[in-house]
């Protein structure tokens, strides 16, 4: 018989209370980020803040994982071994990491403490994980998990599954989208001096670009060629699980608590049904039923328009080159206009107070607050300039959701089964294999005790825990209990429950061995050694060890001219409809493009139709 498979809803956490939130609302792992070397510099997190959360996680079985997925420089080494070693103090279940220095710092670890448990390795999506040999060589290397690549298709995921079924695979289902493959863009440390290696990208691909050809001719003005909608699985979920992912990532740790409670509910939700009509072969990795309080909607939380990416291969109308901005959901179409007013040809309802755009005729989005909506009819604070009957509407800010947000949505608790019954001195009580006794002399009762011992253990309160049922041994409910005994033994019962399990040590794989062939992933890699991102002694002792005779140092730290600055999968030429491969126009202009920035700095477009990928160069 087949083995049931885990399946992992992974949330994003920029702080404790939505750590919390994610878990309340159905999450079966959290990924934060620690004091620094997380790839978000704006989402740190204190020690004690992320020790708390392991020890809320940990009672459902939740896991954390901590992101120290930044290259890191030589003279941070030493701070990032002592942030690994309070990590593995406070039971972080695995840390996320890009620095091959990092697998090196966890062998001279393991060496010199050997009884730290040291959480497990996970290859973060900066490693740019997109083939089966890449993946076979990380398990080699001492890595459990490898969060793959978000360009990848179900096709490809089922190739890489199939040819290392025992590494766990991780896959984004939701959110914003990097134009270049994680890991692989330089262009906002090149443009801008700060390196997305490091956590500190400036959104070069959120900005505005002229596209001329060779000869100068303009073809495209000041569009968004770079910038990408956001990602959404949710209806993918099951040919996800069925290609081999066992972890389901949410994007988001920049994102508020809002946006993390409606998006996890929405997703786990999802998963909860796709488990219950296979149950002979998933279950969900953590514990706890979760009650909602709302409905959760992912059209009305922050999105640029929602695509499959390349799941289900190369599609048109990925890109969102009209905004880089939030659209939110389509509410309608403006009817007619008045002076102060219009009205909406759609179901939506609205509210005093909510906040709307549109893209005008100049191609660019606006928006605008209404003061009043009366029906369909919206009263703005002041009309916009360029709204016209025909256009579409989309409602960035529904004040009526949010407001639900705000409060209470959602609660989990792990049901259990009490069992009371009699020892030869007192009374015991057990639940989920723990056992709580207390010495209390056998008394006869005036009345029967049962109901009152039910009312008694039932009584979890805050807790994360529910009663299910309560079985009463036979004969006990005719001797007295105090009711402070019954809470006092309910009470260690919750607290015996509440121990969380000591998560499991990294497992000390002997390693394999595995050809300097398998570290050049793509053409490219061969090309620009700054690719492998070395940026401390450590890297650099690690790959040598791997066969490389020539190792390059990481564009931060050695910048290079004429440089690669980004790898996509997502083709300018092919969304223009000029990919005559995939059945578009002949191109009339001369190659090669480039793109043209606003201050008027260039950067030439590379096309390999080949690889079926686009690169591009800063001149």
């Amino acid at each position: 018989m087949e083995k049931i498979r885990t399946l992992e809803l992974l949330a994003p956490a920029k702080n404790l209370e939505c750590g919390l939130a994610a878990i309340a609302h159905g999450a079966d792992a959290v990924y934060i980020g620690a004091t620094h070397f997380g790839a978000r510099v704006a989402a740190g997190n204190a020690i004690d803040d992320i020790a708390q959360l392991c020890r809320y996680a940990h009672q459902f079985g939740v896991r954390i994982y901590v992101t120290v997925n930044t290259i890191i420089y030589e003279q941070e080494l030493a701070d990032t071994k002592s942030l690994i070693r309070e990590l593995a103090r406070i039971g972080v279940d695995a840390v996320l990491v890009q620095d091959m220095g990092m697998v090196e710092m966890f062998r001279q670890l393991h060496e010199e403490e050997p009884d730290l448990r040291l959480p497990a390795l996970h290859a973060s999506t900066q490693c740019d994980t997109r083939t089966a040999e890449k993946v076979k060589w990380l398990q080699a290397i001492g890595f459990e998990r490898a969060v793959l690549a978000r360009e990848l298709s179900v096709a490809e995921i089922v190739s890489i599954h199939e040819q290392n079924p025992d590494v766990e695979l991780e896959v984004f289902v939701h959110g914003a989208l990097c134009v270049s493959y994680s890991g692989v863009c330089y262009a906002s440390q090149h443009c801008f001096n700060r390196s997305a290696n490091r956590g500190e990208c400036a959104q070069f691909c959120r900005m505005k670009f002229d596209l001329v050809d060779a000869t100068g001719r303009e073809i495209e003005h000041q569009r968004y060629l770079l910038s990408l909608k956001d990602m959404c699985q949710i209806e993918q979920l099951e040919p996800l699980a069925e290609a081999g992912a066992c972890s389901f990532k949410i994007e988001g740790r920049l994102k508020d608590v809002g946006y993390v409670k409606n998006v996890v509910s929405a997703y786990s939700k999802r998963l909860n049904q796709l488990v219950q009509k296979y149950p002979e072969k998933y279950c969900r990795a953590s514990r706890g039923e979760v009650s909602y309080n709302f409905e959760p909607n992912l059209q009305k939380t922050f999105n640029r328009g929602f695509t499959n990416y390349f799941l289900n291969g190369r599609k048109s109308a990925i890109a969102s080159f009209d905004t880089p901005k939030a659209m939110g959901e389509f509410v309608g179409t403006v009817k007619e206009i008045r002076h102060n007013s219009f009205n909406v040809a759609g179901t939506a309802n609205f509210a005093n107070g909510d906040g709307f755009c549109f893209i005008n005729t100049n191609r660019e989005l606006e928006g605008f607050r209404v003061n009043r909506a009366e029906g369909n009819r919206l009263y703005p604070l002041k009309m916009p300039t360029h709204l016209k009957p025909g256009m579409r509407l989309y409602r960035n800010n529904d004040v009526v959701f949010e407001k639900t947000l705000s409060g209470q949505t959602a609660e989990r608790k792990i049901k259990i089964k009490m069992s009371f019954g009699l020892t030869e001195n007192g009374f015991s009580l057990m639940a989920e294999g723990k056992t709580v006794t207390v010495d209390f002399a056998h008394q006869e009762a005036q009345k029967p005790q049962r109901d009152n011992i039910i009312r008694q253990l039932s009584k979890l309160g805050n807790t994360p825990y529910l009663c299910d049922e309560v079985t009463v041994a036979d004969g006990v409910d005719r001797y007295f209990l105090p009711s402070s005994v019954l809470t006092d033994m309910r009470r260690q019962l919750v607290e015996q429950l509440s121990v969380a399990e000591v998560p499991i040590a990294a497992k000390n794989k002997k390693k394999q061995e595995v050809g300097i062939g398998s570290l050049a992933w793509t053409p490219e890699y061969k090309k620009h050694l700054y690719l492998y991102n070395v940026s401390n002694h450590l890297a650099q002792q690690f790959y040598e060890k791997q066969g490389m005779t020539r190792v390059g140092k990481a564009f931060e730290v050695e910048p290079k001219s004429n440089a690669l600055i980004m790898q996509c999968r997502h083709c300018i030429r092919f969304s223009l409809g000029y990919c005559v491969k995939h059945g578009g126009r002949k191109p009339e202009w001369k190659e090669p493009l480039k793109l043209v920035l606003g201050d008027g700095r260039r950067f030439e477009l590379e096309f390999n139709c080949k690889e079926c990928q686009m690169n591009i160069y800063a001149e």
